[in-house]
Formats: structure tokens, C-alpha cells, sequence
């Protein structure tokens, strides 16, 4: 198929797909003697496989780096425990964002009720 078809049937853009070559998401496909890319249905699987990643969460280095697991395992073992492991560092992550969140909303709430007792003190004449 051709990149028209491709994008269609992957629901993307044939410019996504030039993307994700460019990226190595994507192999190079091979061109018809018309110099035209043609694709398979094994690369409609992957540009499948990259937006269920994407819905995960991952980046697209992140996917880069587990995407030819996908293909080159037929179990997908390899390639779930290695999301696993990227999914768990996304989650360090965020519960240490959450944490450095929770301690500035303290100190908002300590400026807060300062500001308001020195605002009162000024209205109040004192």
C-alpha cells in the first residue's frame, strides 16, 4: 500500500509516518519501481502499536527504544516488561512531583494566612 492508504488505515498523517521514519519508529519501507514507499500490514500494526504506547504515556524516545521488541518477540514479553519498567519510572516520578507539589502548597497556605494577618492588623488600625 502507499503512504495515503497507510495513514488512512493507521489513522495518521502521511507526514506522521515521514516522522516516524525519521525517527526510527518507523522502518524505511522499500519503493515500487515508481519510487513510491510501499507498506504492509505489519506497518499498520506498528503505528498501532506506537499510539497504544502513546496512550501509556510514553515519549517517543521511550517508544523508540521498545518498539522493535514488539516485533522481534512474538510473545511481547520482552517489550511489556520493559514498558513496565518505564511506566514505574514515570510513576517515581510523578509521586515526587506530587510531594514537592504538596510541600509549596503548604508554604502558599503558611504566606497566605500571613499575608491575610498582617492585612487584617492593618485594617484593624494596629
Amino acid at each position: 500500500m502507499r503512504i495515503g492508504d497507510l495513514a488512512t488505515e493507521a489513522g495518521v498523517t502521511p507526514r506522521t509516518i515521514r516522522y516516524y521514519e525519521s525517527m526510527g519508529l518507523m522502518e524505511e519501507s522499500p519503493r515500487s519501481p515508481g519510487a513510491f514507499r510501499r507498506y504492509t500490514q505489519q506497518d499498520v500494526e506498528r503505528l498501532r502499536k506506537i499510539d497504544a504506547l502513546k496512550k501509556l504515556g510514553l515519549d517517543l524516545e521511550e517508544i523508540r527504544s521498545v518498539i522493535g521488541l514488539y516485533f522481534s518477540d512474538p510473545t511481547g514479553i520482552r517489550g511489556k516488561e520493559k514498558v513496565l519498567a518505564i511506566l514505574h519510572k514515570h510513576l517515581e516520578e510523578v509521586d515526587s512531583k506530587l510531594a514537592a507539589l504538596k510541600g509549596f502548597r503548604k508554604d502558599l497556605l503558611s504566606n497566605i494566612e500571613r499575608m491575610e494577618e498582617l492585612l487584617r492588623k492593618a485594617n484593624a488600625g494596629g
